[in-house]
């Protein structure tokens, strides 16, 4: 018997990925950045698995971003880690566990680190969430997300190095529904800098 559900979401994650490639191949930031909206747009309005309730407005006006500015996105080294970390975030429905692979520091005008985390469910991936001070004012309270490589949210990089590019900030998908379990930005991913980035409330 099939599982409906389970291939809708396989499918919503291989169109995050295939959007995220589509993104990286794009001749300039703001062109891919403008893409990245667009289908994102797409998927929340029209995809079964869209965390907006049916009925959302931000289904017919797409969502709210700040304008795209060039001076956030760096090409950054990933410093080592000062020592190894391990770390279990609550989720919902659990908990995820992550460890700590190294620290990134963000140039100004931000002007902070961050810390840059592997996953260990199932295949592994990057995973930098950011709570900064627009959280709980102009963006979701409990932060939002950076990369996910594992659900596809990559923005490129090399084997020492990673694409920053804070324009692409993106909430979870428990900003929308609790039906959906998120992991929230740990304190080493908590910054006092505003980022006037990315998706907004």
């Amino acid at each position: 018997m099939t599982n409906p559900a389970g291939l809708e979401l396989a499918d919503w994650r291989r169109r995050v990925s295939e959007l995220y490639a589509a993104v990286r191949g794009e001749s300039s930031p703001e062109r891919g950045h403008a893409l990245w909206r667009v289908g994102r747009d797409e998927l929340f309005r029209a995809h079964p698995q869209s965390p907006l309730p049916p009925g959302d407005p931000l289904r017919t006006s797409g969502l709210p971003y700040w304008p795209y500015d060039p001076r956030l996105r760096f090409s950054l080294p990933v410093l080592p880690a000062p020592e190894p970390a391990r770390l279990a975030l609550a989720d919902g429905d659990g908990t995820v566990s992550l460890d700590l692979i190294g620290r990134v520091e963000l140039p100004p005008p931000i002007g902070a680190s961050v810390d840059a985390w592997w996953l260990r469910q199932y295949s592994g991936g990057l995973f930098l969430p950011l709570r900064d001070g627009t959280a709980g004012g102009t963006s979701y309270g409990g932060g939002r997300y950076l990369l996910d490589t594992a659900k596809g949210a990559d923005l490129g990089g090399t084997a020492s190095t990673l694409v920053i590019d804070l324009n692409f900030l993106y909430h979870p998908s428990c900003r929308y529904s609790s039906s959906w379990q998120c992991p929230l930005a740990p304190a080493g991913n908590t910054i006092t800098a505003q980022v006037c980035a990315g998706e907004r409330l």
